[in-house]
């Protein structure tokens, strides 16, 4: 007998390292480098890779920053704060399978 299974969800094989400058962040530039590694811990190279970081307060419009692979599975963009307080920053992944993943924080 011959089996099959269903495609393998690489998404959730897949961890996302980040680190903000300044930390803690402020008003103004940051720079924000993200690490994409699988489950082996290989990198994870040709991703393509979005940032938005939204804001609570009412009226301000999200950032949007595409993010460069500047080594294997090591991507860095550039973001600027319009002002102090909570920001979340969502990550929308395009892994080169073509899957897609999303990761949050802040």
């Amino acid at each position: 007998m011959v089996g099959c299974s269903g495609p393998t969800n690489l998404s959730s094989a897949i961890t996302v390292e980040h680190e903000v400058s300044p930390e803690p962040p402020r008003v103004g530039a940051a720079t924000v480098v993200l690490k994409l590694v699988d489950a082996g811990a290989r990198p994870v190279s040709g991703a393509r890779i979005t940032l938005e970081a939204d804001m609570s307060h009412a009226g301000m419009a999200p950032v949007f920053e595409d993010a460069a692979e500047t080594g294997p599975g090591q991507y860095q963009a550039h973001l600027r704060f319009g002002m102090a307080g909570d920001w979340v920053v969502l990550l929308h992944v395009r892994l080169p399978s073509g899957q897609m993943l999303e990761r949050q924080f802040m």
